[in-house]
């Protein structure tokens, strides 16, 4: 009776271990999956991810925004468009600093961009610049002229450090932007930076997109990361700390999309 009662005891015993064993495995299997997937996210896992979205982002979703998001979802480098979650955060920042003169580098298909012009009052007005109007064009803008916000948009196709450049030289240029979002060649951000701080206002905000850069900030040297993901990653470390240090600005840092650092403009 005593090698019965021992040997059920045993067969529990190996039946609650391999349970556990399954279920780490089974959690170690979505974190894989989790860092394979499309989003940017930087949560924990895709369900949480998913539960914000369909929460909060989807529901309060303008058509216009769902309708182009939709689309570009079917363009080959759709990674590079800013996420539902951050589109609808940049929204509401605009409209909380009640932002009107604006600026955007990198464009894609112009999710973000049609976030900012929806923001924006009749009378506001972005200068947009990205060195590829090809998807703009044929994606973003028939959208955004459905919207009825076309008319705040100023494009230009080519690269930007020539434009910036031209409105730092003029000094009444200085200082008059509400808003600068900067989501583009991440080799340039610190370019970008040492002339639209003349540009932005005082209390006014930068937004610098990917500022996490798919987690890889915190990857040590020897990571198998994907060929531009470890090109990019020494820029962005050195933006982050350049912004880090930098007196004339506030900054804070936030996990929303691939992590976007908001500087407020201080001196």
């Amino acid at each position: 009776h005593k090698l019965k009662e021992e040997k059920k005891k045993r067969k529990k015993k190996f039946i609650q271990e391999n349970n556990m064993a399954e279920n780490v495995a089974s959690q170690e299997n979505q974190v894989s999956k989790h860092q394979e997937v499309g989003h940017k996210s930087v949560l924990q896992s895709d369900a949480l991810y998913q539960y914000i979205l369909e929460t909060s982002v989807y529901p309060r979703e303008p058509e216009p925004m769902k309708e182009l998001r939709e689309l570009t979802a079917k363009h080959p480098w759709n990674l590079m468009t800013t996420s539902a979650d951050e589109g609808q955060f940049l929204n509401m920042l605009l409209k909380l600093i009640n932002a009107k003169n604006t600026m955007e580098i990198g464009v894609y298909t112009g999710y973000s961009l049609l976030a900012t012009a929806l923001a924006l009052p009749h009378d506001g007005k972005i200068l947009a610049m990205d060195i590829n109007k090809e998807n703009y064009e044929e994606i973003g803008l028939p959208i955004i002229q459905k919207a009825g916000v076309a008319h705040k948009i100023d494009f230009r196709e080519g690269p930007a450090l020539p434009v910036l450049d031209l409105l730092v030289e003029d000094t009444n240029n200085h200082g008059t932007y509400d808003f600068i979002f900067v989501d583009a060649d991440k080799d340039n951000y610190i370019n970008y930076h040492k002339r639209i701080i003349e540009l932005v206002k005082v209390g006014g905000v930068i937004g610098y997109d990917n500022t996490l850069w798919n987690g890889s900030v915190v990857a040590p040297p020897d990571a198998p990361l994907r060929k531009y993901v470890r090109y990019y990653r020494d820029f962005v470390l050195e933006l982050n700390k350049a912004l880090a240090a930098d007196p004339r600005i506030e900054i804070c840092m936030l996990p929303v999309g691939d992590g976007i650092t908001l500087c407020r403009r201080i001196s």
